[in-house]
């Protein structure tokens, strides 16, 4: 009977040649198991399974051919103990020729075992330097005397990720043994899905990806293993999709509070926004809590929607706590919320670290005994002193700001809570469809009417003065600006500018214009003070750090300079790039960068400066970045793909899920014959964790 690619639990030390050392490397990489190690996905391979001449390389390419030693010579110093070896060899493949200088920068010793007149197979990156064809990494082994090829060549080789004294034999070396350990895989498809998109049995696919034959055999096993693994990961999430579909009803109208506010506002909700409120509605009446995300651009009205739908889980009784991730955002909310909801009676309070110890523990006992409806503040929320009356709904912003764990501690803190995160970084296709895939969305993309999408500039050095003048003319008009730089001072980088010098500057380039310096060294108080002499015009532009990312909301702001913008990453810009275009004004972004850019900074500003669709940007920064930190996914159980690619799988994730989905329409007990293989799969060794949530 054969074993499931995930139940093989023997100890990685079970295998020959893994002690103490080779352990620990293997614990850094995460593998104690069989399984784990066939789970241990090489980062590249390398095709040496043709030869590929000396005469037939390009700079910088790989040569992977049949030499013979000619010379050896030595340059550098002329004493022996500093001077390198270097060996002179030419191509006897019989397939090019052309001549090669192994340079044996700290391997002097080659001298003994690279022998004049003999033959070696040579793997080496070679590189043109004044003429001559050289390389400084190579490896070379003799050609026996029957030219039977050793192990490293003629064959396509996996390269795995190394840790501590971990070698890349020692790891083909077990991954052998423990493949040759077990007579066969048993399929974790049923045969209609292999045969549907022509897929590999798992015993192949494993096996050919460990140690292809061809190149073309790595694609189809690595797609078989992706597919797979992506399949498990559809179906889990769409499992519990459908069992809370069936608890929802299908419609919830506002409470009366929510009505009021509404009728209140100077300006009709956008569709997108009526949408999210009824799917919320919808969510907070199941029986199962809510766990969903309200992403949406910058400025797209996911605060308002917040609080509306805090007053319709009032009326359901209990309480609502708002979390942000710096007091400054906690503030503007804060100060937000008393504006729209003071009138109707809502009870409100604001709770950061700096709340004074008297003050704090009278808000403490008031929230404690009920007299507080709504909790606004930071991390000091899921701190152990804060305990609710009864709790009911959680709303987190910036939501990837936060761990696991904290978003766990605040939710413990009630009985049963239902949980909204809201987002400005919006989720691209691929993730949605599988990394929050247990998380239901909203999304708004519709902007409030009569805002115009903002001019992005980009700006070199040569270009600073007109930027300069540009800025000026949208003093000259009333408007306002924000300067921001990635640093506080100067910390010997002299090409890099900070805010300190730099208000200084611009001091002397606009010097009847009031300014403000804004950083995250100043106190809240002092902070706070600064952005509301902003708000009322006394202050016409600010120079500052990325503090100003998130929470401003400046309608007469309309000008965004922001220095080193290849320093930041493409979410960062977008949403300091959202500071401005906030009202009917015209706005501006300059993007200044340095000389010397990188391809991956010239793609992100170019994403900048031709789009203002967050969306579009989101999917930009998975393609550029990978996805990294995005959303704070690196935190999430459904990130752990072993074989499948977010930013080159998207057809693959699509089919999964509808695989998934044509399952679970017509058997979503997966009690079918033709589904045993499914139902096995999933209660011997599932392909990842259906327990792992990113909330």
């Amino acid at each position: 009977m054969g074993r499931y690619l995930r139940s093989l639990d023997e100890p990685i030390t079970a295998l020959r040649g893994v002690g103490p050392a080779a352990k620990a490397g293997y614990t850094e990489l995460g593998v104690a198991t069989f399984s784990d190690l066939l789970l241990l996905s090489p980062r590249s391979w390398e095709d040496r399974s043709t030869i590929v001449a000396l005469g037939e390389v390009g700079d910088g390419q790989m040569a992977n051919t049949i030499v013979e030693v000619l010379s050896h010579s030595w340059f550098g110093f002329k004493s022996a103990k500093k001077r390198t070896l270097k060996i002179i060899v030419r191509d006897i493949s019989g397939q090019g020729d052309g001549r090669l200088s192994l340079l044996c920068f700290g391997r002097n010793f080659l001298e003994k075992s690279i022998r004049i007149g003999k033959v070696y197979y040579l793997w080496a990156q070679v590189h043109h330097h004044r003429g001559e064809l050289q390389s400084s990494q190579f490896e070379v082994h003799p050609v026996g005397d029957d030219l039977s090829m050793p192990p490293q060549f003629g064959s396509i080789l996996p390269i795995y990720p190394l840790r501590g004294s971990l070698t890349q034999r020692l790891i083909r070396t077990n991954v052998a043994e423990v493949l040759s350990q077990v007579d066969c895989f048993s399929d974790e498809l049923p045969p209609s899905i292999l045969e549907r998109h022509s897929l590999l049995s798992t015993d192949e696919a494993i096996r050919s990806y460990h140690r292809p034959k061809t190149l073309d055999e790595l694609d189809q096993s690595r797609r078989t293993l992706a597919f797979t693994e992506l399949f498990y990961l559809q179906l889990a999430t769409r499992r519990q999709d459908l069992s809370e579909a069936r608890e929802r009803p299908v419609h919830r109208p506002p409470t009366k509070l929510e009505l009021a506010l509404i009728e209140s506002l100077p300006f009709s909700l956008t569709a997108d926004q009526l949408t999210a409120l009824q799917e919320i509605r919808i969510d907070l009446a199941s029986r199962q809590p809510m766990n969903r995300l309200l992403q949406g651009d910058v400025g797209s009205g996911k605060t308002l929607v917040a609080w509306i739908s805090a007053l319709h889980a009032l009326g359901r009784g209990g309480q609502v706590a708002f979390m942000a991730p710096t007091e400054l955002l906690a503030r503007q909310h804060a100060e937000s919320a008393a504006r729209l909801l003071g009138a109707l009676g809502v009870r409100l309070a604001f709770l950061t670290g700096s709340v004074k110890a008297k003050e704090r523990r009278l808000l403490l006992e008031a929230v404690k005994s009920g007299q507080v409806d709504i909790l606004i503040g930071t991390h000091a929320l899921f701190s152990a002193e804060v305990v609710f009356r009864d709790l009911r709904y959680v709303i987190i912003d910036e939501q990837h700001r936060f761990g696991v764990e904290q978003r766990l501690a605040l939710l413990s803190k009630a009985t049963v809570c239902d949980l909204l995160l809201m987002s400005a970084t919006p989720i691209p296709r691929t993730l949605s469809l599988t990394v929050f895939g247990n998380l239901a969305i909203s999304t708004l993309k519709t902007m409030p009417s009569g805002r115009k999408p903002i001019v992005t500039h980009l700006v070199s050095e040569m270009s600073r003065k007109r930027m300069y003048q540009a800025v000026g003319v949208e003093f000259s008009r009333g408007h306002q600006a924000y300067f921001v730089y990635p640093r506080i001072d100067d910390s010997g980088e002299d090409d890099v500018r900070d805010v300190t010098n730099m208000f200084e500057y611009l001091k002397e380039e606009y010097p009847s214009v009031p300014s403000a310096l804004i950083h995250s060294r100043l106190d809240e108080e002092e902070k706070i003070a600064i952005l509301r002499a902003y708000q009322s015009g006394k202050i016409t532009y600010l120079v500052s750090t990325s503090v100003i990312e998130v929470g401003i909301d400046i309608p007469n702001a309309t000008v965004m300079v922001i220095e080193h913008a290849e320093r930041f990453g493409l979410s960062a810009l977008h949403q300091m790039r959202g500071r401005v275009g906030r009202s009917h004004l015209q706005s501006y972004c300059f993007l200044v960068f340095s000389s010397s850019l990188t391809e991956e900074a010239k793609s992100r500003l170019s994403v900048l400066k031709h789009s203002n669709d967050g969306f579009y940007i989101a999917e930009q920064d998975l393609l550029i970045r990978g996805p990294g930190e995005l959303s704070g996914t690196r935190q999430s159980g459904y990130l752990r793909l072993t074989f499948a690619s977010l930013t080159e799988d998207l057809d693959l994730i699509q089919l999964a899920r509808d695989e998934a989905d044509l399952i679970l329409s017509t058997d979503p007990t997966l009690l079918g014959a033709e589904h045993g293989v499914i139902r096995s799969v999933l209660a011997n060794a599932p392909p990842f964790d259906p327990t792992a949530s990113d909330a």
